[in-house]
């Protein structure tokens, strides 16, 4: 079979989306690859294609067992016979799973990096024909990126160790130049074939709060999306109990997800929620790389994430299928400050040297003070992500919540002066909450001790909401005219650049600041748009959308496979729109293969017609 006949059968593809088949031409013709995809774009499917049409054994190092999972699953339903290898499977399980691999009966091995270089791993892959090395997760290879693996700098050497060098492709969904130069090094690809496809997930809409009451927020929000699935990530396990135990106290099927939980119970919390059974994920951040649950219909950051790549890929988590979906942040100052502390004191990592543990802990400052900077920002926020990934990007998107709130310029030169005096007088000794309450003339305790209502600024902008107040500080920290301290205390001081504007006669700044009136409008009417559109049917169609849900819901709960693997949503949706009545029609629909047609398409033929004649 070529390419396209593979897409079809396996998969129910009629085309390969952007960038695919550039990476998957690459590898057929021997070179290695390197790809660099938005999550949801299909980077699974630029090795797994190629993988069945070589002639060898395809390994595939994946650094999560609930990866390997998630795609062993995935393939097997397609009619792939695929297995993994990792510490999930006992002796026994593993040596039989390599038995069957030199039996031929498997083209696609996932396996763990750490795994790799084990004697009787190596003995296996030293007798077989390995024709690739694909590296899922890629930038785990880079001790620059945000999910740095010591365990997957391990890899150059097992593929050293091989009688024949395989072509060796590596994918990956948030890399900087820096990490995507890192990958290519490190991995030492041979003349690869490169392709960034762009970072861009036109499907997502991205939203910051800054709300007084972050629960509320959530509970509110979940309650008008009743019939989706979605994560909350939270900072702290803390977080995560409280939360959670909440949502189920207001009546959600919710369910957590941390590193203090058992074995047992994360792994039974996760299959609850990749099979439906709880919709609603409550996690820190250990929770989803490699869940591959099509139907993220929203993801809440219940506090701000340390840098932008890990809010990217979290994020990216939402939408996978392509449909509308929304990623909210949930921004309070104490985040930062959170953060700060697990940079400094947290995740030491003992393999680094002092030297390099002291740069990767700077470099992490500068990528939380980029994380803060989004928070604060009035322009596009999906312009603010393209650029931080080097992506040129106009400053509009029309989906995102800067973009549809209404700004007006305003003048802010006076008050940016008077902000910085109050710095300077203050001699820059204080952070931003004690120069915010000084011009605005509080007599809190921390003003009077230090006498900072002598300051020339004490109270005169009283007046001024403190949210305008500190939407212009935040315009000069996001400028450079001050910056914050590293230290614990994040003192607030003046940059050469504000210094300048100070003595400045002629500089202004102006500034976009948000009309408050009408953005209660906005938030009001995106509000109805999304509860009439969330299911992305239409209206008429909707009736039977949700009966192929159901039927969709029973036959995983009898197969005991997640709901999204027998179908994806979007292909449900594409039958109501086509509405198929015959075996070529139903082939026609987006995600219905040969295979998937042999178990379930009669079954869905017969439900859509059952739905016709009931509904006539």
């Amino acid at each position: 079979m070529n390419k396209y006949e593979i897409l079809k059968k396996y998969f129910g593809y009629d085309s390969f989306r952007e960038g695919q088949e550039v990476l998957i031409d690459g590898i057929l013709s021997g070179h290695d690859t390197l790809g660099i995809m938005p999550t949801g774009a299909g980077k699974s499917l630029c090795y797994q294609v190629p993988a069945l049409m070589l002639d060898g054994i395809t390994l595939v190092i994946s650094p999560l067992i609930s990866l390997m999972t998630d795609q062993v699953m995935a393939l097997n339903q397609a009619g792939v016979h695929a297995a993994y290898i990792n510490s999930s499977l006992t002796p026994n399980q593993t040596r039989l799973a390599l038995m069957y691999a030199k039996e031929g009966r498997y083209k696609i091995i996932y396996v763990a990096p750490e795994r790799l270089l084990l004697p009787e791993f190596i003995d296996f892959a030293s007798s077989v024909n390995i024709s690739m090395i694909t590296v899922d997760e890629a930038h785990c290879i880079s001790q620059w990126g945000q999910d740095f693996r010591p365990s997957y700098l391990k890899i150059l050497d097992f593929i050293n160790l091989l009688p024949k060098r395989p072509v060796v492709s590596a994918f990956t969904a948030t890399a900087t130049h820096e990490v995507k130069d890192d990958i290519i090094n490190i991995m030492k690809l041979i003349d690869p074939c490169i392709l960034v496809t762009g970072f861009d997930r036109k499907n997502l809409k991205f939203v910051v709060k800054k709300p007084k009451d972050k629960y509320a927020q959530v509970i509110d929000y979940i309650n008008e999306h009743r019939n989706e699935s979605g994560i909350i990530y939270c900072q702290t396990r803390k977080n995560v109990e409280e939360v959670c135990e909440k949502l189920c106290q207001d009546g959600i099927n919710a369910t957590r997800y941390h590193a203090g939980l058992s074995d047992t119970e994360r792994k039974q919390n996760q299959e609850d929620f990749i099979y439906d059974t709880r919709p609603v994920m409550v996690a820190t951040n250990a929770f989803g790389m490699g869940i591959d649950k099509s139907n993220v219909r929203y993801v809440i950051h219940y506090n701000m994430p340390k840098n932008i790549e890990s809010y990217y890929q979290e994020a990216g988590r939402a939408g996978r299928d392509g449909l509308p979906s929304e990623c909210i942040l949930l921004y309070s100052g104490q985040d930062v400050a959170t953060n700060q502390y697990m940079i400094d004191y947290v995740s030491e990592n003992n393999e680094l040297d002092y030297d390099t543990l002291k740069i990767i802990k700077e470099r992490e400052r500068n990528r939380l003070k980029k994380m803060t900077y989004y928070c604060f920002t009035n322009d596009c926020l999906r312009t603010y992500i393209l650029r931080y990934f080097g992506e040129n990007a106009e400053n509009y998107c029309g989906n995102c919540s800067n973009c549809l709130t209404q700004y007006e310029n305003e003048d802010v030169t006076e008050v940016a002066k008077g902000i910085l005096i109050c710095m300077k007088e203050s001699k820059m000794r204080y952070g931003i909450a004690v120069i915010l309450d000084t011009l605005r003339g509080s007599k809190s305790q921390k003003v009077l001790k230090y006498s900072l209502d002598k300051s020339s600024q004490y109270g005169k902008y009283q007046t001024m909401t403190i949210h305008k107040l500190r939407n212009i500080f935040n315009h000069l920290l996001v400028n450079d005219y001050v910056y914050q301290t590293d230290d614990e205390y994040q003192i607030a001081k003046i940059s050469e650049k504000g210094r300048d504007f100070l003595d400045s006669d002629t500089e202004s700044i102006i500034i976009k600041l948000p009309k408050e009136i009408e953005k209660v409008d906005t938030d009001k009417k995106a509000k109805k748009q999304t509860s009439k559109n969330s299911s992305n049917v239409s209206g008429a169609m909707s009736g039977m959308f949700e009966e192929l849900r159901s039927l969709r819901k029973q036959i995983a709960s009898e197969q005991q496979v997640p709901p999204y693997l027998i179908f994806a949503d979007k292909t449900l949706i594409d039958m109501c729109d086509k509405v198929p009545h015959t075996k070529d029609e139903m082939l026609m629909v987006s995600g219905v293969g040969e295979k998937k047609y042999e178990k379930y398409g009669e079954t869905f033929l017969k439900a859509i017609k059952e739905y016709e004649i009931n509904n006539m």
